[in-house]
């Protein structure tokens, strides 16, 4: 069973640091890879003020998601995206990279496990910089941090997938809420405030689906509690 960060439904965005005038303020990156995955390979930026940039690349994997419910069966495209997180949790990652010295430190475990995608966390700032790089960590605090960061990918993902499925399969939109309920249930999504927008949009759209709005409203609903 996965170590997880606790689910922190509040997407208030407060500042957790902000940088002097002038001064470049302290980055936190995200690199995953995975080949057998779509997107192959996402990239995430994070500032302490819980605004970032989201960017992946779908690659030659298979042509429907291992994360997307049976009956949509979408592939999000390419994201370029700008994102922004909640104070919380971007404050708990900027911790993290102090307590390990900036992510310099052995994160890989060497241990033979599956693979889980190549994940690479880099921290540069003005008190210094550092980056590790591993498929599985015996260190919990670093697998957790790894773990939730896929979540808030997955979360972007799923924004993704619903913005095409609204414009082109709108009852495929049954079936992938029905899946995003569940999964930020269990933590698979975090960070619902990511897709807010989409989720509005759907929360207020007549054309679909009444369970869907309803969902829609529920998560938006969870993220401001």
């Amino acid at each position: 069973m996965k170590t997880r960060w606790p689910v922190l439904a509040s997407c208030f965005l407060v500042a957790f640091a902000v940088a002097s005038p002038g001064q470049a303020g302290p980055v936190v990156q995200v690199d995953f890879s995975n080949p057998g995955l779509s997107p192959s390979h996402w990239t995430l930026i994070l500032h302490p003020d819980g605004s970032g940039h989201f960017h992946s690349e779908r690659g030659n994997a298979p042509t429907a998601s291992p994360q997307a419910s049976d009956a949509a069966q979408v592939v999000a495209p390419d994201q370029d995206r700008d994102v922004h997180l909640s104070s919380q949790f971007t404050g708990r990652v900027f911790q993290a990279a102090r307590n390990y010295r900036w992510f310099n430190v052995e994160c890989e475990s060497h241990l033979k496990v599956a693979f889980q995608g190549r994940k690479k966390l880099s921290y540069a700032g003005p008190e210094g910089q550092g980056a590790c790089t591993f498929n599985y960590s015996k260190d919990k605090g670093i697998q957790a941090l790894g773990d939730s960061l896929v979540a808030v990918s997955s979360t972007i993902l799923e924004g993704a997938r619903l913005e095409l499925l609204l414009q082109h399969d709108r009852l495929g939109l049954d079936k992938e809420m029905e899946y995003l309920t569940e999964a930020q249930g269990d933590g698979r999504v975090q960070q619902i405030c990511t897709i807010r927008a989409i989720l509005e949009r759907l929360a207020e759209d007549p054309a679909v689906m009444e369970r869907v709005r309803k969902r829609a409203r529920s998560m938006l609903e969870r993220t401001e509690e």
